[in-house]
């Protein structure tokens, strides 16, 4: 999944000035976390830091450096308060720089794209920021840029949150029309889709055709961070691959079913010595009793988000 910043970062090189615009820092209760971005054009906006009044107060600080030279930037500080008419009560702290697409030859974006952490080097009255791999700072290894010494107190470098923390495994089962509807749902969402259908009639887009049994083993090697989603259109099948997926770590393990199938699995889960308390069937969140596979797949996706926060 590239970010909207980023497509629209390199749409612009060499076409039109743009300005980026980075949540460093929060404290309290911010509208997005740091790592958070957005740029702007003279003329457009892509991507959000949150909306209401800092966006547009961002967006306005914004423009005005696109009138500096490209490799300006400032950074600042917004109380989300009185001054801002927003009550959110934290404080959000901004970097807003006039990107300067000639990074000494080193594309920073193919390393976001890839979801590794970079450093961006900002130092006061010391130039333009400067960004280079993570790790070099991560493992004390100087890195090769910025060509400066940093000084105490004159300088800052921010590590980015690595995206890779931000996407939950999604290991699903299945392309029938629940599957598609959820898979249609999951670009710019966090996760990354892992999709599997022994049919080869079902050669839909992002569907790995597997044999059951590979299947099987893919459910079983779930990782502790991933959700597990099993809609085939086999009951014998599901059933493999529920026990299977309910002996990995797998954080969210979700069967699609009735009460009727959810019953039976479970016996039989339990004449098989296998731990069900892990399983969630009927999936998606309760309460919505529709059962159009569109709204099926927004139930579930909203459940799978709120995985994170669930006791």
């Amino acid at each position: 999944m590239i970010p909207d910043w980023l497509e629209a970062l390199r749409a612009a090189r060499g076409k039109e000035p743009l300005a980026l615009v980075t949540v460093l820092s929060t404290e309290g209760s911010a509208p997005r976390r740091a790592g958070t971005r957005m740029t702007v054009t003279t003329g457009d906006s892509v991507g959000t830091i949150g909306g209401g009044a800092l966006e547009h107060n961002a967006i306005d600080q914004a423009r005005r450096i696109l009138a500096e030279p490209p490799g300006s930037w400032r950074v600042q500080d917004w109380p989300l308060g009185p001054l801002l008419g927003q009550c959110c009560g934290g404080q959000v702290r901004l970097m807003i720089e006039h990107m300067d697409f000639d990074p000494l030859g080193w594309d920073w974006t193919d390393y976001v794209e890839r979801r590794k952490a970079i450093a961006t080097f900002f130092a006061e009255d010391e130039g333009p920021v400067t960004r280079f791999p993570a790790e070099h700072v991560e493992s004390g290894v100087g890195p090769p840029l910025p060509p400066r010494a940093p000084r105490p107190g004159k300088n800052t470098i921010f590590i980015e949150p690595d995206d890779r923390r931000m996407h939950r495994p999604l290991l699903m089962f299945g392309a029938g029309h629940v599957g598609v509807a959820i898979a249609q749902r999951l670009p710019r969402l966090p996760f990354e889709l892992s999709w599997f259908d022994p049919r080869p009639n079902r050669a839909v887009p992002g569907v790995s055709l597997q044999d059951e049994d590979a299947m099987v083993v893919c459910a079983e090697a779930a990782g502790e961070d991933a959700a597990v989603l099993i809609f085939t259109h086999d009951h014998a099948l599901d059933y493999r691959l529920t026990a299977a997926a309910l002996r990995s770590p797998a954080r969210f393990v979700g069967l699609i079913g009735s009460d009727t199938k959810r019953a039976r699995f479970l016996s039989r889960l339990r004449e098989d010595g296998v731990d069900a308390r892990r399983l969630t069937c009927p999936i998606g969140i309760a309460g919505i009793a529709d059962k159009q596979p569109d709204v099926i797949a927004i139930a579930v996706i909203a459940q799978l988000l709120t995985l994170d926060t669930a006791a």
